[in-house]
């Protein structure tokens, strides 16, 4: 039986929808927060990740459901919010986890490839806040208020070379997310909504990052782009549950009176 100072991070009764959640930091918080008692969406452009993600939660013990999802594609937003409210009660916490990362210095950055960043990072996770507010707001589809939470980085707070693009998103991640803290604050909404900032974590776009490095030319090899990451991190790299831990937190009650904050996760990156 949890004790009260436990109490306040449950999220029983709560129904979760976590983006870009087949795996890594989005799979990771998905079962975190499943794993409080909240019943989980999760999705991915990738149904078949997203259902093994699901499968894996459900096999635990946890609920979840999982739908194919382009964070792009409003349509596919609303849908996904209406068959989130439908199949499992409700909405009240929003991850907006799902993004991409291209590495390029800017003299080489294809404009396309910019654009797709944007695109992904950006627009997904307005759309994203859009149709949560919608849902959340007293005169929506749950109406009960809520928690967002963005995945943002620390490459939303400082510059990084060869991360020109993904900075750009990650930075408008940071200041849309206090954008829409003050106004859900200001029509008294009941939505919380902050930004989450890790640093280099080893999943499979921590890996790319390193390997980027190499590839134009930043460093010698993978082992000399570990230990330029690992100079930029005091306390060294981070795991995938340090990431969910924060989440959680600021998905639960225990963080009530939290919004339009920026949450560094990233190892003293930014001390």
């Amino acid at each position: 039986m949890a004790t009260g100072s436990e109490q306040i991070f449950r999220l029983d009764g709560k129904v979760a929808l976590v983006t870009g959640a087949g795996r890594g930091l989005g799979a990771e918080i998905a079962a975190l927060l499943a794993g409080a008692g909240a019943a989980v969406m999760v999705t991915d452009i990738d149904e078949s990740a997203a259902q093994r993600t699901a499968q894996k939660i459900v096999e635990d013990g946890g609920s979840a459901q999982a739908a194919g999802q382009d964070v792009t594609n409003e349509q596919q937003w609303e849908g996904t919010v209406a068959k989130t409210i439908e199949g499992l009660g409700g909405l009240h916490i929003l991850i907006n986890n799902a993004g991409i990362e291209t590495m390029a210095t800017f003299a080489d950055c294809e404009l396309d490839d910019f654009k797709n960043v944007q695109n992904i990072n950006v627009n997904g996770v307005f759309l994203g806040i859009k149709h949560a507010i919608r849902a959340m707001r007293p005169d929506g589809g749950c109406g009960q208020g809520g928690a967002i939470v963005n995945l943002s980085s620390v490459a939303g707070i400082g510059g990084y070379p060869g991360l020109g693009a993904y900075c750009a998103s990650k930075g408008a991640v940071r200041l849309m997310t206090k954008a829409a803290a003050v106004e859900c604050a200001a029509f008294e909404y009941g939505i919380r909504v902050n930004s989450l900032h890790p640093g280099l974590i080893k999943t499979e776009m921590g890996n790319n990052v390193l390997k980027g490095f190499v590839r134009i030319g930043l460093a010698e090899d993978e082992t000399a782009a570990d230990a330029l990451l690992l100079a930029m991190q005091p306390l060294g790299f981070g795991q995938p549950d340090d990431v969910a831990n924060a989440a959680l937190f600021l998905a639960s009650d225990a963080a009530k009176w939290i919004t339009g904050t920026e949450l560094g996760v990233d190892g003293g990156a930014r001390a």
